[in-house]
């Protein structure tokens, strides 16, 4: 199974790259903001004894560079074309988008169905997520409004790392611990990069408008599609343990729950998957449904 980490350019822009795998369809896993690729490393390791597995660092995060232009879905999108034709991968792929990345998958669905042949969307944020900003939950939203991301992100990223490390010191979850030690080091190195969080700012600043170009752009391709969300009761659980009001926490994920079941709507060839006993980020709390769930795809869509 070959492994290849590089640079390479992609709209007049350095990205960071991973390969797995040479063989089967290639999956291609587009990230959430503020998420490494690392952070798939059991998930990738795993897919790749049967296909070959592509993911990239858009521009701030690791050591992929960013300029002053906006970071939009659109961006990402055009960069996902630009990286498939740098690769030379000319047949249709299955696209994974986790929560942002999610997003960005279905801009590129829009744009470029031709290149499709499955999708994959994980627990991903909805065409009409303005639809939670505009929820009244004090506690809930007393630190997590968009504005409160964007005055965070904005002074993070005037930061360097040693100044970052003591705000927001680096940390590893129990599962990211049992990865080899060099993908724990990035890990840990890439949570204190200033550029994830000049990146950052400007996907918070752009992505309700990115939604709304989104909508505006016609049709969903009809490609086999597996919808996950996460556990509803398990997030109130772990919600509640933290100290929010219960009732809040039901409002939010009753709604979020909604918009993912919408999401299964946009093609005919769908399945609808809740993991249990997951949060946001599935891919770490439960990375066997979403290897069984990649695998039935890639295999129905071969």
């Amino acid at each position: 199974m070959s492994k290849i980490r590089q640079i390479i350019v992609v709209n007049n822009k350095k990205l960071e790259i991973q390969q797995k795998g040479s063989c089967g369809i290639p999956i291609l896993i587009l990230t959430g903001m503020g998420n490494s690729l690392d952070e798939w490393h059991e998930i990738t390791e795993e897919l790749s004894k049967r296909n070959k597995v592509i993911m990239f660092h858009r521009p701030g995060l690791g050591i992929s560079e960013i300029g002053d232009e906006s970071r939009t879905t659109l961006a990402t999108a055009n960069e996902l074309k630009g990286l498939l034709f740098q690769l030379n991968i000319v047949e249709p792929i299955i696209l994974v988008g986790h929560s942002y990345g999610g997003l960005c998958a279905q801009h590129f669905a829009k744009l470029y169905p031709s290149h499709l042949r499955g999708m994959v969307l994980v627990d991903s944020t909805s065409i009409d997520f303005k639809i939670l900003e505009e929820l009244k939950l004090p506690a809930l939203n007393e630190d997590s409004t968009d504005e409160a991301w964007l005055e965070k992100c904005y002074l993070y990223s005037s930061m360097n790392k040693d100044e970052l490390s003591k705000i927001i010191p680096p940390s590893l979850t129990k599962r990211q611990k049992q990865f080899p030690l060099n993908v724990q080091e990035r890990l840990m190195d890439f949570q204190v990069n200033p550029t994830l969080y000049k990146a950052m700012y400007s996907e918070i600043k752009n992505w309700i408008s990115d939604a709304e170009i989104i909508k505006g752009l016609g049709d969903f391709p009809d490609v086999p599609l597996v919808v996950i969300g996460r556990d509803k009761e398990y997030c109130i659980k772990l919600g509640t343990d933290e100290g929010f009001p219960e009732w809040e926490l039901r409002i939010y994920e009753e709604k979020w729950q909604e918009l993912i079941k919408d999401q299964a709507n946009l093609s005919s060839n769908s399945k609808l998957i809740f993991a249990e006993q997951s949060g946001h980020l599935i891919y770490l709390d439960r990375p066997d449904v979403l290897i069984q769930a990649i695998t039935e795809i890639s295999l129905e869509a071969d």
